[in-house]
């Protein structure tokens, strides 16, 4: 029961959270292997909710979400605990510039840098299960 409070504890983590409560590993299932993949990533909160995000680029991490969306989320600062979660891929333009906007924000970027952004980040929203 302890964990389980510090686990809430940690994902109500507000969105100006120090970085390494933002700081987790996810272990995602290859999409051409089938193999676990687990990486050190940054969950940002918007609006109450957990996105995955990153600056523009290819990663290996969205093509396995894109074919397996369920993952493990490993927190790793203040709860140790290991959260089945599953990804959704925030496609709608107007939802990815709002979101996006607001990490970028948070992550101190500067605010020109959103159309770049739109083009080639990745957005997956978590649902906790």
């Amino acid at each position: 029961m302890v964990e389980e409070s510090r686990s809430a504890a940690a994902l109500r983590a507000g969105p100006d959270a120090h970085r390494s409560v933002r700081t987790v590993d996810i272990t995602t299932i290859g999409a051409r292997s089938g193999q676990p993949h687990r990486i050190e990533i940054w969950v940002q909160q918007v609006d109450g909710r957990w996105f995955l995000s990153g600056s523009p680029g290819r990663r290996a991490w969205v093509a396995n979400l894109r074919a397996n969306p369920v993952l493990t989320v490993h927190l790793k600062h203040g709860a140790m605990a290991d959260l089945p979660a599953t990804a959704r891929p925030i496609d709608d333009d107007a939802r990815r510039r709002e979101i996006l906007a607001a990490i970028i924000k948070l992550w101190g970027q500067n605010p020109s840098e959103l159309p770049a952004w739109l083009a080639g980040s990745p957005l997956f929203e978590l649902d906790f299960d």
